[in-house]
Order: C-alpha cells, then structure tokens, then sequence
C-alpha cells in the first residue's frame, strides 16, 4: 500500500477566480497547490480583450499571497463582437493562452456569448491560424433539448460540423461528463494533436443521484451537470487511463452560499481546497496512482506547449482521515469547499 506519492506540481487548466472580494479569497486556495491555471473569463463585464486580460490578471497577481508561485494563464471570451486583430495580438504577446466559447445561456454569466456562429467565424479562422487554442463549453442551449443530453448534441450539432470546417483548429473540450464526450475526444486526438478534454474533480466523483436523491444538494448542482452513473465511470476511466487526451481542469466555480441555497441557485462545485487529496484517493481506489501525474501536471502542459513544472509537490496518506475546511470566509459571504461524501485520507504536505 502506497502511503506517499511525489510528483510536478499540478495545473488547473479550468478555473474561476471571480473578481474583487471573491477573488482575494479564492485566489490563495488555487495557488497553495497548483502552478498554473487556465482562468475563465465570465466575469460581468466579460474578459473580452487584450486591455480586459491584462488588468484581469493584475488584479489576480494582487490578490496572491506574497510569495506566491502561481502563474494565471489568461483567456479571452468570445463574443459576437470579437476582434481578430485583437485576439492574434493578445496570443502573440504571451499574455492569453486560449479564448472561451460560451454558447450564450449555457452557464454562469454567459448572456454575452455566441448564438451565430457564422459572426465568429473570422476569429475562429484566425485562431486555427496561429495555433491558439478555443475552450468550449459544450452544450447547447435550446430548450427543446434535455438538460442531460445537452453535451451529446453539442458534439453532433456544433463541434462535429465546426472541426470539420476548420480541422487545424485546437480544440479543448471543456469538463466532459458523457461517455459520448470521452469517446469524441479520445477519437479525435488519436487522429491528430488539435483535440483534448477536460474532466473536473466533482464529475469523477458525483452522479446525477447525489443531486437529486433525499433533496436537492445545492452545493453539488454545476454546469454540466452530473449525469447517469454509468458516464462518471466512463469519466473515470478516462482520466485514470493516462491518455493525453486527459488533462485535469477543475471548474473550481466559488459562490457564496447565499447565492448557491436560493430558489434559483447559481451552479459550480467549489473544489480548489482539496482536489489534489480527492483526486489521489479517486485514482488510488482505480489502481492508478502512478497516472495522477500524467492527468494533472503533464497531459495539460503538453496540449497547451507549455513546458512541465519542475517544483514538486508531495501527498501523504495517514490512518486518520483528512479535515478540510467546510467553508472559506469571504467579504462576499461563505463558499462551502466541496464535500465528496466519502472520507478522504490523503493531503498535500506543506
């Protein structure tokens, strides 16, 4: 039995940091384990250009802990609007590393995004050009289409039709949660190096019963939300199978607890306090302990050509079971960290 595990420090290449009071909470919680992260851009108004990224990711830096070694990899929401001159010039000076597309409605803060595709197709031209990456939530937003089968249609109906138009462009298919979205992305990166997926800690952990069996949980409600059991094991085999289509991405999505217990409650799952102890019991108890690393510190460098990190982290395992904190105290309210349900004897080593 397996009691320690050392390996490169991990990147989170799916993250929400909110802005002013939320952020300055948060934002140490992400950078206590992880190097890097991909942030989201949904924020009101949205990080939508070059200016946008730059005093995002100056109020990010302000917010960190002194001392702090975390690098905010920065992305651009795309709009209507969206200016191609302006995206290749955010690319080329190192400062965004992907731009988002939010199907408008999907998920928080997403009134602003794309409803014709045909208006982005310029930017989109331009980003299968330079290489830069787009991250898609991938759901459609119609209302004749069940809420469960949303990412099975985006697939059929828009990222299927999109990569065949533009097969240069790099794809990362954001927190997938259907076997259908694991067998996309393991099928296209086989055919080339443009297509990779995300999956998130909770949707390794959680099925649509959790939400919904004994009363709503509304600290376990997301978008995408969770599915049928038999696509978190599909999820689950993905991300324990080493495969570079894999990579870690947390959707670390804090709301203060107001906000989340409401007769209309805002979806995410707040995980970036313990995902990597979550992840190393999900992958111990798969028998894949040595894979943690590929998921979680070199799949997700690879696919965005960054170089793996070199400081390491440590996790240890002990007979008595790991306390995280319930919740984390904000000027904006309380955000309740994640509860897998199970117990959890693993932790990251100071």
């Amino acid at each position: 039995m397996k009691n320690s595990l050392t390996l490169r420090r991990p990147d989170d290449m799916h993250l929400h940091l909110r802005d002013g009071a939320m952020l300055a909470a948060v934002a140490p919680e992400s950078a206590r384990d992880f190097a890097r992260a991909i942030i989201m851009p949904n924020l009101v108004p949205p990080v939508a250009t070059m200016a946008q990224a730059q005093a995002y990711r100056a109020r990010i830096m302000a917010a960190l802990p002194k001392g702090a070694q975390f690098e905010p990899l920065m992305t651009l929401y795309l709009t209507e609007t969206t200016d191609p001159a302006d995206v290749e010039a955010a690319h080329l000076s190192g400062l965004v590393k992907a731009v988002k597309l939010y199907p408008a409605g999907a998920t928080t803060n997403s009134h602003g995004g794309v409803r014709n595709f045909d208006k982005v197709m310029p930017v989109l031209e331009k980003m299968a050009e330079i290489g830069l990456p787009l991250c898609t939530h991938g759901e459609v937003t119609t209302p004749e289409v069940d809420i469960f089968d949303r990412e099975a249609v985006f697939i059929d109906t828009v990222l299927d039709p999109l990569r065949r138009r533009l097969p240069q462009l790099r794809v990362v298919m954001e927190h997938i949660t259907t076997e259908e979205g694991v067998a996309y992305a393991a099928q296209g990166a086989n055919l080339g190096a443009n297509l990779a997926a995300t999956i998130t800690t909770h949707h390794l952990i959680l099925n649509r019963n959790h939400l919904l069996v004994g009363g709503i949980k509304p600290h376990y409600y997301c978008l995408p939300v969770a599915k049928r059991e038999k696509h978190r094991l599909a999820l689950r085999r993905a991300a324990t199978s080493g495969h570079a289509a894999y990579f870690l991405g947390t959707d670390s999505a804090p709301h203060s607890d107001a906000l989340k217990e409401h007769a209309c409650g805002c979806a995410g799952c707040f995980t970036a306090t313990n995902t990597m102890p979550l992840l190393a019991h999900v992958f111990e108890e798969d028998g894949a302990l040595d894979r943690l690393e590929a998921f979680t510190s070199l799949n997700g460098a690879a696919f965005y050509r960054l170089p793996p990190n070199e400081a390491r982290i440590s996790l240890v395992k002990s007979a008595q079971a790991t306390v995280f904190p319930p919740k984390i105290q904000s000027e904006a309210g309380p955000v309740t960290v994640f509860d897998p349900g199970f117990a959890v004897h693993w932790r990251v080593q100071p």
